[in-house]
């Protein structure tokens, strides 16, 4: 029995599981926006949120516990002075979901996950400043 056991196994091992999660978490700070799959998408909010959360206190002990989750610090600081200050008013539900269909060759449930209103505030800043 399964009884209160969270999130998707995504059939891989942990090892593996902890390094996809790591990598998606990566390309999404780095991007902004990625397409993967429904079940990727669905378990990468559950990660990224919380280390977002974290990123908005700004102490050294918060660097720390995102560093052990995402071992990159030039990314690390991307995430703590750009991404964290765009959501200090937001008080959870960073990321937006949006399904896109199924992938051609092996019909996958295909989907965007990005940032809510991240772009949004990029190009109105860049706007202001011409």
């Amino acid at each position: 029995m399964r009884h209160r056991k969270s999130g998707r196994k995504l059939s891989r091992k942990t090892a593996h599981r902890k390094a996809l999660m790591s990598n998606l978490a990566l390309a999404l700070i780095t991007h902004k926006k990625i397409k993967t799959t429904d079940a990727k998408a669905k378990e990468l909010r559950s990660y990224i949120e919380p280390l977002v959360t974290r990123a908005k206190k700004g102490d050294i002990h918060s660097r720390r516990q995102v560093l052990k989750k995402i071992p990159h610090k030039s990314t690390v600081r991307e995430l703590f002075d750009v991404v964290a200050p765009a959501f200090s008013e937001r008080n959870g539900g960073y990321t937006r979901i949006t399904k896109l269909g199924f992938r051609d060759n092996d019909c996958a449930p295909l989907s965007i996950i990005e940032f809510v209103d991240f772009v949004n505030n990029i190009t109105s800043e860049e706007q202001a400043e011409k």
